[in-house]
């Protein structure tokens, strides 16, 4: 917090990070409400994450390229405006399924470029000395948010309806549009070079995941996690009406319950100051993530799910946060784009096909099976993780010392 533009980038996030958690909220009831459906309900997350999946890769580039402070302007002012218009058709009474997902599809193609975009310019905020504990700042910001954000939506929905959600999202953004207008950073000082294509650099990024055995091991779980285990979000509407009959209100405790878990592992993370057994909190947060999404499924008591829940957001937040601070420590800055890029392909990517997926299971097997499948899959992948650490180790280690002579040569 002692540098300035964080300050006002922490601040103007969290305003704008609340509003995205009511709307969250809001728009997963508002669908449960018009339908009834599970399925329909994983169809809108599929429609609103999966183009991230699909323009992360070009968006790294345009993080690698462009000023990103002027991307993140245009992409947070595209995302309000989807939001307004999704207030006025809600508000207005003729709100449908279909534009639902239209409005949700769209904004999902600005945070393709939203995301690779905002997981980079945190270094240009505080610098590499500092990374770890910003991102676990940035971390705390983002649950802190999703604990109030939640609350407020299930409050604002029992009593005032879907849109005012809406509306308050919409309005959220004007705080981070004027931080990142106050932002001063001083003028790049690279020399003009001739980028090759888009292709060939998204081409570049891919081939350094690839062949860097750390960071495609940490992508690999983080992925599977995201897949499988984070589209319990998308059921939750179900678990709240059907399972525990707790309705608008119940919802929103649940999700803050989540969001208080990953909060805490967020303080947590940001008491560190090195990167040393990172790896082994990695491995240890995906297993106990699996355990805890396992006992949500087989509670049947509100009370006793929102207990187990906090420890589902806390070791979420241990193994994303975790691993976006190993990631960002053994990537070179030319590259870091792009690979960020990857990092959101599996992160927010993977989740569409999760939530479709889920989706269509919770119609078979029931939204609680579905969940517990999801918990046994990634104690399955942490464990398989946690068999190849001692041989990441190495690679690691080099890549990170390599990226910290780097640094202090260029800063002689």
């Amino acid at each position: 917090m002692q540098h300035r533009n964080y300050r006002l980038f922490f601040l103007g996030q969290l305003v704008s990070l609340i509003g995205t958690w009511m709307q969250s909220v809001a728009q997963s009831w508002l669908v449960y409400r018009l339908t009834g459906s599970a399925v329909l309900l994983g169809t809108v997350g599929f429609a609103s994450q999966i183009p991230v999946f699909l323009l992360s890769p070009l968006g790294g580039v345009v993080a690698d390229r462009r000023d990103r402070r002027r991307v993140l302007l245009a992409t947070q002012a595209v995302s309000m405006l989807l939001a307004l218009a999704l207030a006025l058709l809600t508000l207005s009474g003729r709100v449908q399924v279909w534009q639902v997902l239209a409005l949700a599809a769209l904004l999902g193609v600005a945070n393709g470029f939203d995301i690779p975009t905002r997981q980079t310019f945190v270094v240009e905020l505080v610098g590499r000395q500092d990374l770890v504990n910003a991102i676990a700042l940035n971390s705390s910001m983002f649950n802190g948010a999703r604990i109030v954000g939640p609350a407020i939506a299930g409050v604002v929905v029992a009593t005032l309806g879907e849109g005012w959600c809406f509306f308050g999202n919409g309005v959220s953004y004007l705080a981070v549009l004027a931080s990142l207008l106050a932002i001063r950073l001083p003028p790049r000082t690279e020399p003009p070079v001739a980028h090759p294509s888009p292709l060939a650099q998204i081409l570049e990024g891919w081939r350094f995941v690839t062949h860097t055995e750390p960071i495609r091991a940490l992508l690999l779980l983080l992925g599977l996690v995201s897949l499988t285990g984070m589209p319990y979000v998308v059921l939750m509407p179900v678990m709240a009406e059907d399972v525990l009959h707790a309705g608008a209100s119940g919802l929103g405790l649940l999700m803050g319950a989540s969001g208080t878990g990953a909060l805490a592992g967020a303080l947590v993370l940001a008491r560190r100051t090195s990167l040393r057994g990172l790896g082994d909190w990695v491995a240890s947060a995906a297993l106990a993530f699996g355990v805890a999404l396992i006992g949500f499924s087989l509670s049947r008591h509100f009370w006793l799910s929102v207990v187990l829940l906090l420890p589902v957001g806390f070791a979420m937040l241990l193994q994303m946060s975790s691993s976006n601070t190993l990631i960002q420590s053994m990537v070179p800055d030319q590259l870091r784009g792009r690979v960020m890029a990857a990092y959101s392909m599996m992160f927010m990517g993977m989740a569409p096909l999760g939530a479709l997926l889920a989706g269509g299971l919770a119609e078979t097997l029931g939204a609680p099976a579905t969940i517990a499948v999801g918990g046994g899959v990634c104690i399955a992948g942490a464990l398989t993780f946690r068999s190849r650490l001692p041989r990441l180790r190495a690679e690691a280690r080099r890549l990170i010392v390599e990226q910290q002579e780097a640094v202090a040569v260029r800063d002689e």
